[in-house]
């Protein structure tokens, strides 16, 4: 098991009253690529900017390899910052962008010129050292800037959303530098960003966010196949909750009721008692679309197909008005595949690839509870 490198400290902070972050505590190992993941105004850009120096926590700890630096300046940190902007000197070549930080460190020339020509060859941008920024794309960009943050050797390097303003296929083609980069430096990543996907396959290990506090912390695929909440489960991909009820429990087993349907599951983490609602996740790659006169799942029409390539994307309105998505890999030979929109159709899926979740109270409406009590 690696160690903590940086740990937080039921870390809180406010801005004009209103809490950001709420007695937050969190460990993040030696060499981990790590992802701060929520939607905007959840904490995490907050949160790195905390672990930066440029933010004060107004209570709790921020400890770097045993050392408290909850009050150290950003410059006295041994970390550094990629920030969405990438922030580079515009009169300056690639070379002495990179090379600016050991300068004002005052290191020997001999070894400002190997450290720079050693991190331009691991970004493959050896032969633009002389290019100015604007002569550059958005990736080479975005690679100078990670550049001038890895030269000086952190043992933390925090990432703002950094591949926000690239286009999709550049974003992905940078996910995979990224990655590469980070297992060859050995350097530990702190990655903020809103998307799921680049979270899933980039890390090692995601923090859901929400409300300044943390929903869950998992490897990926803990994060998107055993979600700890609903919040969770909604926020991270598309998914599928069907209502269920409890039809009996037994020391290790359930027999939960999903309209109609009979399934004998697993017994769930959380305390469950016989005719008890609960919620049935599916994601939609575990659905399948049956023909009308299969005798499993359910029946319902189509309302939506879209073709995606490698997948059928579609949605399926149940009889009692439930909505279904499924993502199946296209072939053309299957016969469903050619049904068009408002046919019918059964819903079914593979036993076992259930997940179970409590039924969660709904959330208050604070703004319309006022207006109610207003009126």
């Amino acid at each position: 098991m690696k160690e903590a490198l940086l740990s937080l400290k039921n870390v809180s902070k406010a801005f004009d009253g209103k809490t950001v972050l709420d007695s937050l505590d969190l460990d993040i190992l030696d060499g981990e690529f790590i992802t701060l993941l929520g939607p905007s105004g959840c904490g995490k850009t907050t949160l790195l900017r905390l672990m930066a120096g440029f933010e004060q926590p107004d209570a709790g700890s921020v400890i770097l390899s045993g050392h408290d630096i909850t009050h150290a300046a950003p410059e006295h940190r041994p970390l550094n910052t990629v920030f969405q902007n990438y922030a580079l000197f515009p009169h300056m070549s690639v070379y002495d962008n990179v090379a600016y930080g050991l300068k004002m460190e005052k290191r020997p020339k001999d070894e400002i010129r190997q450290r720079v020509d050693d991190v331009l060859a691991m970004v493959q941008l050896q032969d633009f050292a002389r290019r100015k920024p604007h002569q550059l794309s958005g990736g080479q960009q975005q690679r100078v800037a990670i550049a001038r943050a890895v030269v000086k050797r952190p043992q933390l390097l925090l990432l703002d959303e950094p591949l926000s303003a690239l286009d999709y296929k550049l974003r992905r083609t940078m996910q995979v530098e990224l990655k590469r980069l980070q297992r060859e430096l050995g350097i530990t990543f702190v990655f903020v960003t809103h998307d799921q996907e680049e979270a899933l396959s980039m890390s090692d290990r995601v923090v859901v966010l929400k409300d300044g506090e943390i929903q869950q912390l998992g490897t990926p695929r803990e994060i998107y196949e055993r979600p700890a909440n609903l919040f969770t489960a909604r926020f991270v991909g598309e998914t599928n909750l069907f209502p269920g009820y409890l039809a009996s429990v037994a020391a290790d087993a359930i027999t939960v009721d999903i309209l109609g349907l009979r399934r004998t599951l697993q017994k769930p983490a959380f305390d469950v008692r016989n005719g008890e609602q609960v919620n049935v996740l599916l994601r939609p790659e575990d659905i399948r679309v049956l023909a009308p006169e299969d005798e499993h799942g359910l029946a319902g029409k189509i309302v939506e197909r879209n073709y995606k390539g490698s997948t059928l994307d579609s949605v399926i309105h149940l009889e009692d008005g439930t909505e279904v998505l499924a993502s199946e890999f296209f072939d053309e030979d299957d016969p469903t595949f050619d049904y068009k929109l408002g046919e019918p159709v059964r819903v079914s899926w593979v036993d076992g690839w259930e997940w179970l979740l409590p039924v969660e109270p709904e959330p208050v409406n604070e703004e319309a509870e006022g207006l109610a009590t207003d009126a």
